[in-house]
């Protein structure tokens, strides 16, 4: 009897410590969504004036009044099209192999351990790696398909482990009901292990092309033109993108240049948003289909 006035007061304080986490919870969700919301109004205050079909269907110019985002628009769609066409499909090999063929051994768990540390290094380094591979050793200069390339490697790591983990998510009972009715093991992979797991593989790689579509550094450091009039015609043409253009504009000093950026922003943001969407839309349906 002597101990249950401890014991409840335990209880008690236990409740009080779950209470205060789920408060501070809340206020740091709060507090994020607060200065997000902040930041969004700040952007569209400043450049919603300069958003319209002028600023869309201009290029660069010196003079604000004229000045416009076609070539970077163009430039950052196709440069998002081409890393995607080529670090999806790497990124789900390589996390199909990881998953699904390769031993469990030292040598794995090397990768494993790399793979993940990749995924932490900062996008400037990337960027000077693809200066020395792509536009040097390779010689592709400045172009769409270096830049595409180096974007692949910064988003590479993150497609490869949360595809890793949306495969190993997938409950083992259904592998083993594939081979018990004579599935090989590729038959199984393609036919029950990823459309169960798809769902989580494309929001992987939904956020790892929202991560590319916003990058400057790699870009900077492959050499991107901060001023190009013209549209690329092919993967091997010079370009501009999205946050070259707005950092350009924003480094100048003129306060005109500076709400051009915040345009460039809204227009980038919506951008983004339109690709999430398309994505969330797909992954949607995928779901409907399982079930």
């Amino acid at each position: 009897m002597s101990g249950t006035p401890k014991t409840g007061t335990n209880l008690e304080k236990r409740r009080r410590q779950a209470r205060m986490f789920r408060f501070l919870c809340a206020a740091m969700t709060w507090l994020a969504v607060i200065v997000l919301a902040i930041l969004l109004v700040h952007i569209t205050k400043q450049g919603i004036k300069w958003v319209d079909l002028q600023f869309l269907t201009s290029f660069p110019s010196r003079f604000p009044d004229q000045a416009g985002i076609k070539s970077a628009l163009v430039g950052t769609l196709w440069l998002i099209g081409l890393t995607a066409l080529v670090s999806i499909p790497f990124g789900m090999a390589s996390a199909i192999y990881l998953e699904e063929y390769a031993k469990r051994g030292k040598l794995s768990t090397f990768i494993q351990i790399n793979i993940a540390n990749l995924a932490g290094v900062p996008s400037i380094v990337y960027g000077m790696l693809g200066l020395v591979i792509f536009v040097r050793f390779f010689a592709l200069g400045r172009s769409l398909i270096a830049g595409a390339l180096t974007m692949s490697l910064l988003i590479l790591p993150v497609i490869i482990i949360a595809s890793r983990e949306a495969i190993r998510a997938v409950p083992g009972s259904i592998r083993q009901a594939a081979y018990a009715l004579g599935a090989t093991r590729w038959q199984t992979v393609r036919d029950h292990v990823l459309p169960s797991a798809l769902p989580g593989i494309l929001t992987g790689v939904i956020l790892a092309l929202s991560r590319a579509i916003g990058e400057t550094a790699p870009l900077v450091m492959i050499g991107a033109l901060t001023y190009v009039a013209f549209l690329p015609e092919g993967p091997l043409d010079a370009f501009t993108a999205l946050p070259i253009q707005i950092f350009n504009w924003a480094s100048r000093p003129q306060e005109d240049f500076h709400s051009l950026a915040a345009g460039g922003i809204i227009v980038l943001l919506v951008v983004l948003l339109a690709m999430n969407a398309s994505a969330i839309l797909i992954r949607q349906k995928t779901q409907q289909g399982k079930q």
